[in-house]
């Protein structure tokens, strides 16, 4: 018998695990063979504190000083861009100030990615207060905490039954049943189906198909200064990875829980907005992948209890935000099981809470 039974092995489910082993034993089962395997596999891997709704981007500051200081830190300096073609001046003013960006010239905005197209690239913007995150460090020093304290961390472990008693709950994964007292739901794109299995009404979690390519450096360039970039309206954008240069669409297509990969045509249009914007065309497609990212009916992550049973936890809808968030949200639920007064004022525990969802 473990105190906490943890479903989701992605950064959701490892990162509140490890704040939940302050409070007894955990359990945590992953369906797949490794870790963070599908959504938080598939990460921009950045932390932006202004990116996001009112209540992520209190989520993103509360987890500050954690990505800078925990464990020697998980942040390196990348910088962010946004860029904004001609005929995009109002949404472009958006994004200044929602970014919180210093314009730039484009001469400016050349010298530090010198492949920018001066004939279509009309606004470009600026803060160095986005930085690289190491996401799978971040992962994978959840999951040492989990075991150090005596927890189990169990990967290729499908869930296949729940069930509830008086005692608590059963989970049946990798044909072995666990027993625990606190069911905790990170699940990713599959929430509302483990819900669902154990009982629970879902709360309309749906996941949206994001692709991404990665390409050669474009010109032969070294990218690996160079800020990410970000399409006016966020239509697409483009990031340094490890000597490779990474473009996404941006997309969000509504979908179904499942190993998602990406749409060809979606990712086309995708680089023909970015390629309009820069002036090294796309010879080669390295490869190409596609994540999920799986938000709730407003948007807002879910975090807490169910309001009808209350030993089952939410902690899902991260629609994206998931790492940069991930320090304060499970802080946020392993207080709230605790009864312990949390860091984050009321109203943004109210509005990330299931309770709003059932009303």
């Amino acid at each position: 018998m473990t105190d906490f039974i943890v479903i989701g092995g992605g950064i959701a489910g490892v990162s509140a695990g490890a704040r939940l082993t302050e409070l007894g034993t955990v359990t945590l089962l992953e369906s797949e063979p490794a870790l963070g395997y599908h959504a938080s596999g598939r990460s921009a891997a950045l932390y932006e504190a202004s990116y996001g709704l009112p209540t992520t981007v209190a989520l993103n500051i509360a987890s500050g000083d954690y990505h800078r200081e925990a464990n020697g830190g998980y942040l390196s300096p990348r910088g962010l861009m946004v860029l904004g073609r001609k005929d995009q001046a109002d949404s472009f003013a958006h994004d200044l100030k929602d970014l919180g960006l210093d314009a730039l010239s484009l001469d400016e905005a050349r010298a530090m990615v010198p492949i920018l197209n001066p004939d279509t690239v009309g606004f470009a913007g600026y803060h160095e207060a986005a930085w690289d995150l190491d996401t799978d460090r971040m992962i994978q020093d959840f999951a040492k905490t989990i075991r150090a304290r005596g927890g189990q961390v169990l990967t290729a472990h499908p869930v296949t039954a729940i069930s509830r008693s008086n005692a608590g709950w059963t989970v049946t994964a990798g044909g072995t049943d666990f027993s625990g007292s606190v069911l905790v739901n990170a699940a990713g794109a599959w929430a509302d189906p483990v819900a669902e299995l154990a009982g629970i009404a879902p709360i309309g979690i749906t996941p949206h198909r994001r692709s991404m390519a990665r390409l050669p450096a474009p010109g032969g360039h070294d990218v690996s200064t160079w800020p990410m970039l970000l399409g006016s309206g966020e239509t697409w954008y483009a990031k340094p990875d490890a000597g490779k240069w990474l473009v996404s669409p941006a997309e969000e297509d509504p979908t179904h829980a499942h190993d998602a990969w990406a749409d060809d045509m979606v990712l086309a249009e995708g680089l023909a907005r970015y390629e309009e914007m820069v002036t090294e065309p796309v010879t080669r497609l390295e490869t190409s992948w596609a994540g999920l990212r799986s938000f709730s009916p407003d948007r807002a992550l879910v975090l807490g209890p169910d309001p009808d049973t209350p030993s089952f936890i939410w902690v899902a809808g991260q629609g994206g935000y998931g790492f940069q968030t991930a320090p304060a949200a499970s802080q946020l639920v392993a207080d709230l099981v605790a009864g312990r007064t949390p860091v984050l004022d009321p109203d943004t525990i109210a509005a990330l809470s299931p309770d709003r969802l059932r009303r």
